[in-house]
């Protein structure tokens, strides 16, 4: 179940943003004239690296908010391959969510924000590796199209294209490519199919932003020769804001919350540190637009619209933005006739919000229901209203997708609202809403866009909106609002989403992993969900031909909207071990339904509806397990829980707080999920009692921690110490360094084939360094390294069985890996002899 987590995030710069926990930004005075100085300058900076969380939040505030530059973070993935601090959600679905919470970190600094098609999937150890994985050209390609589409005069890169294998391989990737790219995005002769959206585009230089990180310590960092730097004071006050850079920046990096990269904001002098790479030398290293005309005048025929918006300026009255309308409306006049293909729709768009904030001109398309069906008609309420003097009039109303005109021929008289219902009628073919680049089907390095023009956009492409056409001074200006769903919440006031739209039907078959170990028949859930209505049709399951279901169809009728129902079919696996991967497929007047609607919902990010194919695993295997009970206590999100009750186990999810010996005594096996360590600081003042639970008989299983200072020294019962090292090819060959151990050998033989079929990566984070009491079990390594034999640790402790594990079980198990069934069902098993012997 999803959980919702989060906190109110303010937004400084951007206007009549959406999510779940904001409502229409209505900027005051003064963000008002920050819009009008950022209106007025046109320089761009690009920060190019690899996944969410790099970005260098105080140099992309420093240039949107203290140089107003036009700022942009490109990161190559969506960070599918990490953990999830929040929930249960991996890979595409905390894409997602770190796709969101990029976005809303953008809101926060006055960024924008990019993304390349490339896949996270997982850590490499250098970008030869990476690139064995990625499809290199076409994330060049992506990077290529980022840049002719933003034309930045400036690129920075978080890493250093020269160290490889000193830092995670996707990272020197990222710089890699951006050099690259600086060098080819002018050439006409590569990647020319962009060409009929983008021009050639040219940088002029290209930067490397050092860190204390780079260098390892502070210490090291403060020794380097800075000569050849360029030196920025990125400690800034805004005085009009309250806030310092550093504080906008610490904001916008605790918008990563599904990391946990909540940070404190500091105040005071500051400084960021860039290295030219290649282009134009600097005379003021103090500026990196040195040299680079950031006015109107680098626009034909700009020199003019310069003038005004300087004039605009200087006379902006704060006590009345209003009086600034006749002159923004003189500048937007002359932008519209400007011939010229890049800067005129950006400043069109940005003159146009600063037009409607300085009237307190309030646009609403609020639909009556939260979802739509293709095909349906969905009626919007309207409400403009005008609350300045200047006169206005609501001309007409377009909605879309449907091109469809409304004459309104009203006028906005001064704080007098206009308050209309026009209809949307929605195509029959029109797209779900739904991340765009996972409508195809990815590839482990690569998601799949075939749409050039979607490439590299951020957020879900929202087809559903109204465009307001509004007379003002005898010019008649589109505004755009998408059309959103708005409630009220007894506690949090008045909420928003957007309006999705959905399919007519979908299913979900309930265990997404199931085994048939004894042979028997089993009952499996199918659950459907209505998306509109009175819908009636047939739900089937489709597996291999050696599997037997039964019925072959179960009809279903649906009377409302978002009602379910819960149909049964019994499942009979062949003789002989066999895995199959089943859908479930609805039939609805003729059309066939596969897709799965998932629904992310945290109060952090808007509410996304992600649509995947509906399947499952069914698996006959070889899988013997014993009846223990298990106790778990749940880190950072993981789907194990749910993995070992459909191995037959009985688990119960429990609590640091709810620890202590007699409530142990109710468990044989007690696991701790991934970081639990790090995540629960409350943890660590009842690991006593966890050792005495293992002292007493019982088996602790420890899964995998990062290495830092919220590791107690007690982790385990004897010396063992946490280290970087993993492997991460998860084929890599694995030695068993103790064969004849139980763990090894009951109840289910473990060979060299159970390690076959991995995913991601074997293991991270192993113990490098642990006491002779430990039994190393496992030894594996990647490619030209040591080996490494901190996989899977075991040692007996009192009457009991202490086992710390760096293997991945937390990605291999949802992903229905057989050998990674059998090694937890052993790890479970475990028990001393003598143990042994007193249960018999």
């Amino acid at each position: 179940m999803l959980k919702n987590r989060a906190v109110f995030i303010f937004t400084f710069f951007f206007l009549f943003q959406l999510s779940h926990a904001q409502k229409p930004k209505k900027p005051d005075a003064v963000e008002i004239y920050n819009q009008i100085q950022k209106l007025n300058f046109l320089g761009s900076v690009l920060y190019i690296a690899a996944h969410p969380d790099d970005e260098n939040t105080r140099l992309i505030s420093y240039f949107s908010n203290e140089k107003k530059a036009r700022t942009a973070y490109l990161s190559l993935t969506r960070g599918d391959g990490g953990q999830n601090l929040i929930g249960p959600e991996l890979r595409e679905l905390l894409g997602v969510i770190r796709t969101q919470e990029l976005i809303e970190a953008r809101k926060i600094d006055g960024g924008e924000q990019f993304f390349s098609r490339a896949n996270d999937f997982g850590f490499s150890k250098n970008p030869n590796e990476t690139f064995e994985i990625w499809d290199k050209e076409k994330v060049l390609a992506d990077v290529i199209w980022t840049i002719r589409k933003f034309q930045p005069d400036v690129i920075i890169n978080r890493f250093d294209h020269r160290s490889p294998g000193t830092t995670h391989g996707h990272h020197t990737a990222s710089a890699i490519l951006s050099v690259e790219a600086f060098g080819l995005s002018n050439n006409p002769e590569r990647f020319p199919e962009q060409l009929q959206w983008y021009s050639p585009w040219q940088a002029k230089r290209v930067f490397f932003n050092p860190s204390v990180w780079f260098y390892g310590s502070q210490e090291k960092f403060d020794a380097a020769d800075k000569t050849n730097f360029v030196t920025l004071e990125t400690g800034a006050y805004y005085p009009a804001l309250g806030q310092s850079n550093q504080e906008i920046a610490a904001l916008s990096r605790s918008a990563h919350k599904s990391q946990g990269f909540g940070s404190t904001g500091s105040r005071g002098k500051d400084s960021e540190y860039l290295e030219l790479i290649n282009g134009e030398e600097l005379k003021d290293k103090t500026n990196i637009f040195d040299g680079i005309d950031t006015s109107w005048n680098r626009v034909k025929g700009g020199r003019t619209i310069g003038r005004i918006i300087n004039n605009i300026q200087e006379r902006f009255d704060f006590s009345n933005p209003s009086a600034s309308i006749p002159a923004l409306i003189k500048a937007y006049q002359m932008i519209e006739s400007l011939d010229e293909n890049h800067w005129k729709p950006i400043k069109l768009n940005e003159i146009k919000n600063i037009i409607a904030s300085c009237a307190g001109l309030y646009l609403e398309a609020v639909a009556s229901e939260d979802q739509a069906t293709p095909g349906s008609a969905v009626k919007i309420k309207i409400e403009a209203i005008n609350r300045s003097t200047i006169p206005m009039e609501l001309k007409s109303i377009t909605s879309f997708p449907d091109k469809n005109n409304t004459d309104i021929n009203k006028p906005l008289d001064n704080n007098n609202p206009q308050n209309l219902t026009v209809p949307i009628q929605l195509a029959e073919n029109i797209g779900y809403s739904q991340p765009n680049w996972l409508k195809e089907k990815p590839t482990t390095g690569m998601y799949q866009v075939s749409d050039q023009k979607n490439i590299g956009i951020a957020d879900i492409i929202r087809d559903i909106k109204l465009e307001f056409n509004i007379a003002i001074n005898g010019l008649t200006i589109p505004f755009e609002r998408a059309v959103v769903y708005k409630f009220n919440d007894k506690v949090k006031g008045e909420m928003y989403n957007y309006l999705d739209v959905v399919p007519e039907v979908s299913s979900r078959i309930i265990d997404k992993i199931s085994f048939f170990n004894d042979g028997n028949t089993k009952k499996m859930a199918v659950l459907v969900k209505a998306g509109k209505d009175n819908i009636k049709g047939e739900i089937r399951l489709e597996l291999n031909n050696d599997w037997n279901v039964f019925p072959d169809h179960i009809p279903f009728s649906l009377d409302k909207k978002d009602n379910e129902k819960t149909v049964y079919f019994e499942v009979t696996p062949p003789k002989e071990a066999s895995e199959t991967t089943v859908k479930s497929v609805v039939t609805l007047n003729d059309k066939k339904y596969e897709k799965e609607q998932i629904i992310i919902n945290y109060e952090h990010i808007s509410k996304q509806q992600v649509l995947l194919p509906s399947e499952a695993k069914f698996k006959k295997l070889d899988l013997k397990t014993t009846n223990e009970r298990i106790g778990y206590i749940m880190g950072a999100g993981d789907n194990v829980p749910e993995c070992l009750s459909q191995m037959g186990y009985k688990v119960t999810l429990i609590t640091p707080e709810e620890i202590n010996s007699r409530y142990l005594n109710n468990f044989d096996v007690i696991i701790t999920g991934i970081r639990a360590y790090n995540t629960l600081p409350f943890l660590k003042t009842r690991q006593h009692l966890l050792l005495e639970f293992v002292k007493r008989g019982k088996t602790l299983i420890v899964q995998y921690n990062t290495p830092d200072k919220t590791i107690p020294a007690n982790i385990a019962p004897y010396p063992l110490s946490l280290s970087n090292d993993r492997v991460t090819d998860e084929n890599a060959n694995v030695e068993f360094l103790a064969p004849n151990h139980p763990v090894l050998n009951y109840p289910n033989p473990i060979t060299s084939k159970d390690f076959k079929g991995w995913t991601q990566e074997q293991g991270l984070y192993y113990p490098n360094e642990f006491d002779a009491a430990f039994t190393p079990i496992l030894s594996s390594h990647d490619k030209g390294e040591s080996a490494k034999k901190g996989a899977l640790l075991v040692a007996t402790y009192g009457k009991g069985q202490y086992i710390y594990t760096g293997l991945s079980l937390f990605r291999e198990l949802p992903e229905g890996v057989s050998g990674a069934y059998r090694l937890i069902a052993n790890m479970i098993a475990l028990k001393t002899p003598e143990t042994e012997e007193t249960q018999k």
